[in-house]
């Protein structure tokens, strides 16, 4: 791990003028994917900014639905009685991710902007765009098997890591961020993150220095019909291959509403709106819950080493909604 400087932040002012002013400047929250990464020399921030005593750690009820903070860690939200009433979609898919430890250490900002876990990243000896602009991507023709179906461009073919991310994306959330001088803005999930283009360095649409005040969930009438299906190569600690966030709102048997979103497929939460549209105002059956998936995974680019993924993705889309319906709790399969 190469030296930096360590600086804490006794309000949101002080931590956004700070890593505003410097570059190579990064906040730390929990540090459970950032701190891997300086030590494998992935990254190396100059300084890093504390936040973890930022008064960004509430949950909330609001007009429109429940605000989560920023600094709030993943099981505190996870577990929170207005998250597990109102939004079972997003405990569930927080529980699926990581293990206990790391989740009670990770926070919601920190675990939007963690970076993939493509190996081709990781290895400092091996090429990658995102790591190192330029030096091209080595999973294009490489080993593939655990990457992107959707979006990918020739200069990266990486598949964002979070669980928790997926559920957002399904739920249409909201993220709230602050900048210098006081200068807040809003972003809809599905802006927040970016697919790679020319510019896979570039994991999300934050400017340098703006910090994530928190999470605004709206409200939905989906608690009773939510579904995480999280497909893995062992149970434990290890990330999906495929997962999808499935919620249902019916009249009797036909869909009024749904929402799926996938992840392990894509540089971003990848949302199913394909199938989406499918399936407004038709019957909750099984069969119209594999057209949809089919007409999903019509667009799909499979890579050399990943095609299992289409049929898998389109298994996992039947299955998460089949177990929306029957308003289960998560899946894992390893």
């Amino acid at each position: 791990m190469r030296p930096f400087k360590f600086s804490n932040a006794g309000d949101p002012a002080t931590a956004i003028t700070l890593v505003s002013a410097n570059p190579g400047a990064k906040f730390l929250g929990g540090g459970t994917n950032l701190v891997d990464l300086m030590k494998e020399d992935v990254m190396h921030p100059s300084e890093l900014v504390d936040i973890t005593r930022l008064k960004h750690a509430d949950i909330e009820k609001t007009a429109t639905g429940v605000s989560i903070g920023g600094t709030a860690t993943n099981s505190f939200t996870a577990n929170h009685e207005l998250i597990r009433k109102n939004y079972p979609l997003l405990s569930m898919a927080i529980l699926a991710g990581a293990s206990a430890q790391i989740r009670n250490m990770a926070t919601n900002g920190g675990n939007l902007n963690q970076r993939t876990r493509c190996t081709y990243f990781y290895d400092v000896n091996l090429p990658c765009n995102k790591r190192e602009p330029g030096s091209g991507c080595g999973a294009l023709k490489g080993v593939n098997r655990n990457h992107a179906i959707f979006g990918w461009s020739e200069k990266c073919v990486a598949v964002y890591p979070s669980d928790m991310a997926v559920a957002l994306a399904a739920l249409n959330a909201v993220v709230h961020v602050e900048g210098r001088n006081n200068a807040k803005r809003t972003i809809q999930f599905a802006d927040y993150h970016r697919l790679p283009g020319d510019t896979p360095e570039k994991d999300n649409n934050l400017k340098q220095g703006e910090l994530i005040t928190s999470i605004d969930l709206p409200t939905n009438d989906f608690a009773e019909r939510s579904y995480y299906l999280k497909i893995r190569e062992r149970s434990s600690y290890a990330f999906a291959l495929v997962s999808v966030a499935a919620a249902l709102s019916l009249d009797g048997n036909q869909i009024k509403q749904v929402r799926i979103a996938l992840g392990g497929v894509a540089h971003k939460p990848w949302r199913a709106s394909v199938a989406e549209k499918w399936l407004m105002g038709k019957e909750a059956t099984e069969s119209n819950f594999r057209a949809a998936a089919e007409a999903e995974l019509k667009n799909a680019r499979p890579l050399e080493h990943n095609k299992f993924k289409v049929v898998m993705a389109k298994k996992a889309i039947t299955r998460a909604l089949q177990g929306a319906m029957q308003g289960g709790v998560y899946g894992l399969e390893g």
